[in-house]
């Protein structure tokens, strides 16, 4: 039988009620949302008492990150530890100069590729360089801040918890498509801008987990695409409006070959570049036997069940 690799599966020893309300994928995804909520709320009741912004270009870097990554966090520790009683393995301290640092180096690299493929075309054109560059906020906020938020979000909750119920072909179907239907609330945003994200982002995001189980991986790519499209390169990300990057390089030619306004994660090029490592992350998983089947197949094909907790310490 392939080796399935789940964190957590919900106890078949536990009250029905419990398993329902408490224990089960669903439940747990909820729990999380609520518990966002909830620390959302009260980080934004803090800052408002010291005068904080947490929006807009005056808000403090600080007020920002915090508001990015605290609810998020506290809230999967709050499930991981509290509800699944095990280690947070996939946010493992000793897996970050491995996985984060190889995930960061092949977002700066693919993305790069996407630029270079452009360039080639004659719709990539660097005028110069700028003087004046915000890295703080690019390389802070725009890169680590909205990777790690977003990987614990749509990785870390909604892929694991759905593989856990439906399997893995529903996992990534479900939250590549929630990630790219996120973006459509970004400026210059349309229906094919989400498809390209759920397909470059979000289904290599999801396998990439899969096959390594660590969120440091999805992060440092995440981070790694973002940093350098925006903060180096000056293409705006998924429809930001903030200023040029190092690189003062403006796009030419056709919306589908740039990405237009939005930024070259809708080019068909970006696309085409990310479903290659995607294809290989799959035939991994394929070969290693590890994608996981729906739970009611694997409670028929193995009645006691005892789940794996991953290894390591957050």
């Amino acid at each position: 039988m392939p080796a399935e690799r789940i964190a957590f599966s919900t106890p078949l020893d536990k009250p029905r009620w419990q398993r329902w309300l408490l224990y089960s994928p669903g439940a747990r995804i909820l729990w999380f949302l609520l518990l966002v909520a909830g620390i959302g709320l009260a980080v934004q009741s803090a800052f408002s008492v010291w005068g904080w912004r947490v929006e807009g270009p005056m808000a403090p870097p600080a007020a920002l990150l915090t508001a990015q990554l605290l609810p998020a966090l506290l809230a999967y520790l709050a499930i991981v530890f509290r509800l699944e009683r095990r280690r947070a393995g996939e946010l493992a301290w000793r897996d970050l100069p491995s996985y984060g640092l190889g995930g960061l180096a092949a977002g700066l690299a693919l993305f790069s590729v996407v630029v270079l493929v452009l360039w080639l075309a004659d719709s990539y054109h660097v005028d110069g360089t700028r003087a004046q560059v915000d890295w703080l906020h690019g390389v802070v906020i725009v890169g680590f801040g909205a990777a790690v938020a977003e990987e614990i979000v749509l990785r870390g909750v909604l892929y694991r918890m759905v593989e856990e119920g439906l399997g893995t072909w529903s996992a990534l179907l479900v939250s590549a498509a929630i990630f790219g239907a996120l973006h459509l609330g970004n400026p210059y945003a349309d229906p094919w801008s989400a498809i390209a994200i759920m397909i470059e982002a979000g289904i290599l995001l999801a396998l990439l987990y899969h096959v390594t189980r660590s969120l440091w991986a999805c992060i440092g790519l995440h981070a790694g695409w973002n940093i350098v499209e925006g903060t180096v390169y000056g293409i705006p990300v998924s429809g930001s409006t903030a200023e040029g990057g190092w690189l003062d390089a403006s796009l030419s030619g056709p919306d589908w070959l740039t990405g237009g306004s939005f930024g070259a994660e809708t080019s068909v090029v970006a696309v085409a570049v990310c479903l290659l490592p995607s294809i290989a992350l799959l035939a991994i998983a394929v070969r290693r036997g590890s994608l996981v089947s729906p739970s009611w197949r694997r409670r028929v094909a193995s009645p006691v069940q005892v789940p794996r907790s991953d290894s390591g310490a957050a």
